[in-house]
């Protein structure tokens, strides 16, 4: 099986890592021009940076019915595709694929054409991944929760309620996360946290999704919560 990433060395490593059971032959980019390869030699192809580059979907988009995983938590794929224009040849397929999301047990993923779901399975049985089904919407589920979870710690925070770190050890003893929300924050990155929540106010103008300005500050300046 010959599968192709494209994306920051953190999300293609984390993938590479959760396919390692599966015998495979990996080509993995960054930003490299996608004009400089032939796509269709790849069996299975993963753009893990996509919602950075909706632009990309017209090197995937011909691609007569080879799956296409597509990084879509901070856009839907019916938006990137109402922007290209034409309706994709490829299988396409939504991934949740923010830093410290793919090497998760079981997958978060999106469909594009509910006739597609079929041939979903086969190719997650094929890469012997678990998954689960969600809707094609912006932020899809885990992380629209999650970050809102980020996003009313970090007004408890600007209220000077509580400190980063008591904010962090009453969530994991309260609630049993692996980490705190502002530790999370800091591992899947502020951007990503930032972008998303924006994408989300945008989609739904819902105030549950309204950017606290504490959060804003930190993505403005590239600062994280524990530096």
């Amino acid at each position: 099986m010959k599968i192709f990433v494209r994306g920051e060395k953190i999300r293609t490593s984390e993938l590479k890592n959760r396919l390692a059971n599966v015998s495979c032959e990996w080509t993995i980019i960054d930003d490299t021009n996608l004009s400089n390869f032939d796509l269709q030699l790849f069996d299975i192809i993963f753009d893990l940076d996509f919602d950075e580059h909706p632009a990309q979907l017209k090197y995937y988009a011909g691609l007569k019915n080879k799956p296409v995983f597509l990084s879509a938590v901070k856009i839907q794929l019916a938006a990137a595709t109402y922007e290209y224009g034409r309706k994709p040849e490829c299988l396409l397929f939504g991934l949740n694929a923010l830093p410290g999301f793919i090497n998760r047990t079981t997958a978060e993923v999106s469909l594009y054409q509910r006739e597609n779901e079929s041939a979903l399975k086969a190719t997650m049985a094929a890469l012997s991944l678990e998954y689960y089904l969600v809707t094609d919407r912006v932020g899809m589920v885990t992380p629209r929760i999650l970050f809102m979870i980020i996003n009313e710690a970090c007004y408890t925070l600007q209220e000077g309620t509580a400190s980063v770190a008591d904010i962090d050890t009453a969530m994991k003893l309260g609630t049993n996360y692996p980490f705190g929300p502002l530790e999370w924050a800091d591992k899947i990155g502020i951007k990503h946290v930032y972008e998303t929540l924006e994408a989300l106010y945008l989609d739904t103008r819902e105030e549950r999704y309204k950017i606290c300005s504490l959060l804003k500050t930190k993505y403005l300046k590239g600062e994280s919560f524990y530096s």
